[in-house]
């Protein structure tokens, strides 16, 4: 499995690179490449999936979503800069793969699914894979985490139409929000987000924010709803 891994990374910084005129960078850290080396992202996709865990493309996991592709993930957690000292929350827990890759960076992840099912098969599998400094919280993403409140970064992976603005007042100055954002639409009753282009929302030290789009990108829609 160490070459599949290799051959990921290989092919995860060799995407940054054609992205360099869109991202204003060329590589992405050396501690988010040992990040995205370290995780097994076997462990986070399905049995059916394992095959495929270190191609370089998403993957269906449960409930209809997916885990996103390992360059987009390599690309978003760089450019939330996080350093060992930060606090960050992530929406859209998923199957915990990019909650796992912060809490290498991060001392403290917070983690919101609004999907139960998910939030509960995320939790018992950073749990067991030994992610301790992970906190996983069934409730509504858009909202945020007020009682974990104010956070160094906040990332969110799922596409939403407009920034949250819980989210945002819940940055901590000198803080950065990472998140793909695009139109919605509806195809045979079921909405999507289209047009999605990823985003960097920052606040300066005296609360003042600025916003950047990047490049096009490709998420499920973000799901705003408190749980049952």
């Amino acid at each position: 499995m160490s070459a599949e891994r290799d051959d990921m990374i290989a092919t995860i910084r060799a995407q940054v690179r054609a992205l360099a005129s869109a991202l204003g960078r060329d590589e992405v850290s050396a501690q988010v490449i040992a990040a995205m080396a370290a995780v097994p992202r076997d462990a986070f996709v399905p049995p059916e999936q394992r095959g495929k865990a270190f191609r370089n493309a998403p993957l269906p996991i449960a409930c209809g979503q997916t885990i996103s592709q390992p360059g987009i993930v390599a690309v978003m957690t760089d450019l939330l800069e996080v350093l060992p000292s930060h606090r960050v929350l992530e929406i859209g827990t998923g199957s915990g793969y990019q909650a796992a890759i912060l809490s290498l960076l991060a001392a403290e992840v917070c983690t919101i699914e609004t999907l139960e099912p998910l939030a509960v098969a995320a939790r018992a599998r950073l749990s067991q894979l030994g992610y301790a400094n992970v906190h996983v919280r069934h409730a509504d993403g858009a909202l945020g985490w007020p009682d974990k409140a104010p956070f160094d970064g906040i990332m969110v992976t799922a596409a939403a139409r407009a920034v949250p603005p819980a989210l945002v007042e819940q940055l901590k100055p000198g803080g950065r929000l990472v998140l793909p954002l695009g139109r919605t639409k509806t195809f045979r009753g079921l909405p999507f987000i289209e047009d999605q282009v990823l985003h960097v929302v920052a606040k300066d030290a005296d609360g003042r924010i600025s916003e950047r789009s990047l490049l096009p990108v490709r998420f499920v829609p973000l799901i705003s709803r408190p749980p049952p």
